[in-house]
This record gives C-alpha cells, structure tokens and sequence, in this order.
C-alpha cells in the first residue's frame, strides 16, 4: 500500500470513528437521559476534530454533511425522516459546514506554512553541507595532485620506500573522498524520497561480523570491544544503510575522539527496540555542538580531527537520515565517566512507525 493509500485510510477511519463515536454518546444522551440540547454541539465538535486532524477539506466537509443528516434523520423532529424546513435544522446544518470550511482552511495554511519553513531549513543545512564539503574537499584533492605530479615529475629521483608511501597517501585521500561522496548521496537520495527503504529480516550478529570487518580493513590498528546478544536475535533493516551508520559511528570516534584508548560496540534489546551504542573514552563533545551534532551545522567549525579531515559532519547527517528513514531514534550524550556515547534505535517488528516529523 502507497502512502497516498495509507493517508486517505487513516483519514477514514478518523472521520467514521469520530463520527461513530459522536452518534453513540448523542443515542446515549437521547434515549437514556432524554437529553436533546447538546446533540448538535457533540456532532459540531466532531466535525471541528475531524477537521483537525485530517488532511484537506474533504473529510471535514463530508463529516459535516453526514452530521447533518444524522443529526436531522435520528435527533429532530419528526424521527427517522428528513425534514430541512425548521429553521432550526437549517442553521445547524450551516454552522457545521461552516466550521468544516473555516477549520480545513486553517488548518491547511498551517501546513503549508510549517512546509514552507521546513523546506526553507532543509534549504539552510544543505547550504551549510556545500560550503563545508567545498572547503574540505580541497585538502585531499590537493594533496592527491601534489603526490601523483611529484611522482610523474620526479618519479625516478625518488626512492622506492617514499615512493610507497606517497602512494599510500593518494590511496588513503582517495578512500575518504570515496566515503565521503557516499555519504552524500546517501542523505541527498533519502532526503529527496527517490530511495525507499526495503526492511528484511537481518540477524544482528551476521550484520556486526560484517560491519567489524569492513572497519578493520580500514582502521587495522583500531580495536572495537563488542558486546551483543548471545540469543539470536532479528531486526527488520537495510542492512546495508544500517552498516553505513555503524561504520560512520566508529570512524567518528576515531576522527574526532582525541586521546581515545578505548572504543566499544554494544547492542542491546529492550522491549520491542534493539539499542545500538557506539561508545569511546576520549575528549567528548562539546556542549554548544551536542544539540545539532547531526545536521552538520558544526561541519563548519574550523577543528580539524587527527586526520586532517573533518568530514563536514557528512557522517553523523546521513546516520541521523537514514536511521529516521527506518522509523528509529538517533542521540548523542557525554558520558558521565568521560568520552562520548552515540546510539540509536531500530524496532524489532515492522507494524511500529515514528512520525520522522517529530523525531
């Protein structure tokens, strides 16, 4: 089922259980209580609450009509007929339709303005990515030409065992750049809705052993303490944009991590979520960048991690993208014994979805 689908089913089943459930407490009230005064208002606020909460003015404005009819057919006399020729029936008839119209409008424009403003922020991080990516693009692109033309330049004058390690360095610059344009498009692809998210079943120590391998070839002298389920245990993911965010995690603890002796992986499953924790011992992060670690605003910070690189904050944007893309959660905190802790969560079943708009 589309999301159009999903959207006008969620849509329809609000307006009948509203409307449903105006009916039973009117029928309670008429019959039992022999209450008739506050019908309408019941049956007015429902189609205000429906017009609340769905989308458009379709719903409101059939929510109204059924009203209408409901109320005139069930609660006014004369009973089980229409009857449109009391005044009184005309002008309830008229301020729910009324209410539905001014309601949906309103409601409406909100949306369309919180677009708006969202658009407008998603416009302002990608400003703030491209002028981060172009200026820290330049180092190993530059580095990458100085070696390669001291190498065709100069190639003979230079002994064998500097020559390896020049080219040792292109091979390094050239790996970063590879990861770091993966990234990108990665978060640009997700962002822009033309990749969807395919979950399968995935068992959590085979996607680990994949991931630790892949980060020990490019970090063999790194070593990661791994603590995770003995049990087997199933997360519904990509496994592959799932690796992507794991390996982001470690290689920014190794980055940015200063004076770090210690880095540990654990997982861990509490209730219906698998915990995923990234944990090291070294400086931490810094208050002011905590609270917008992963939109890349502190790309644009002039620290330079031990490589030389920072990475433009690439990495954490695109685990914060994808892990909200798998309807998860995403946080960064110091430790309260030193260091920096990153985790994130994943649903162990597939029927529980998070609002990405209010994550």
């Amino acid at each position: 089922m589309n999301k159009t689908a999903k959207k006008y089913l969620k849509n329809s089943i609000i307006t009948l259980g509203v409307l449903a459930g105006c009916f039973g407490v009117s029928l309670l009230l008429h019959e039992l209580l022999q209450i008739k005064g506050p019908i309408t208002a019941i049956f007015v606020f429902g189609v205000f609450l429906i017009s609340l909460t769905t989308d458009g003015y379709i719903f409101g404005l059939a929510a109204a009509f059924i009203s209408v009819f409901a109320v005139n057919f069930a609660f006014a006399f004369p009973y089980f007929s229409f009857n449109f020729a009391i005044p009184e029936n005309f002008v309830s008839a008229l301020v729910m339709i009324v209410i539905a119209l001014m309601t949906s409008t309103l409601i409406s424009r909100l949306k369309a303005w919180q677009e708006i403003r969202a658009e407008g922020e998603r416009e302002r991080m990608r400003a703030n990515l491209l002028r981060a990516v172009s200026h820290d693009l330049r180092t190993p692109l530059t580095t990458i030409y100085g070696s390669s033309s001291a190498i065709l330049d100069s190639g003979d004058n230079i002994d064998e065992e500097r020559k390896k390690r020049i080219i040792a360095g292109i091979k390094e610059d050239s790996e970063w750049l590879i990861r770091m344009v993966e990234n990108l498009l990665s978060v640009t692809r997700i962002d822009s809705g033309s990749v969807e998210i395919i979950k399968t079943p995935t068992v959590l120590y085979e996607l680990v052993d994949t991931v630790i391998l892949k980060f020990k070839k490019r970090y063999p002298d790194k070593q990661v303490e791994i603590d995770i389920p003995e049990e087997l245990v199933m997360i519904p993911m990509d496994a592959m944009l799932i690796g992507q965010v794991i390996i982001n995690l470690l290689e920014n603890a190794v980055q940015h991590a200063q004076g770090m002796t210690k880095l540990e992986f654990r997982v861990f499953v509490l209730g219906d979520k698998a915990i995923f924790e990234v944990k090291d011992n070294g400086c931490g992060i810094e208050q002011e960048r905590l609270d917008k670690i992963f939109d890349g605003y502190f790309a644009l910070n002039d620290d330079r991690s031990d490589t030389g690189k920072r990475n433009a904050g690439i990495g954490l944007s695109v685990c914060s993208t994808i892990i909200k893309a798998h309807g998860g959660r995403i946080k960064a905190e110091n430790a309260k014994d030193g260091g920096a802790i990153f985790r994130f969560s994943l649903n162990t079943t597939e029927d529980t979805d998070y609002d990405n708009e209010k994550q």
